[in-house]
């Protein structure tokens, strides 16, 4: 898979992502968002390259 078709698929990824987060009540929302927030820091310090 080419560079662009894997970010196009992690961008959709995300946005299903977001979609189900907004559906859900406001606490557990809270929470889903949290646990997004945990996912995609744990992802961007992973990244090759990224600056430390």
């Amino acid at each position: 898979m080419d560079q662009a078709s894997q970010h196009d698929d992690e961008t959709g990824d995300l946005l299903s992502t977001l979609e189900v987060i907004e559906a859900q009540p406001l606490a557990t929302r809270a929470d889903a968002y949290d646990t997004l927030h945990d996912t995609l820091a744990r992802r961007l310090e992973a990244t090759p390259g990224s600056p430390s």
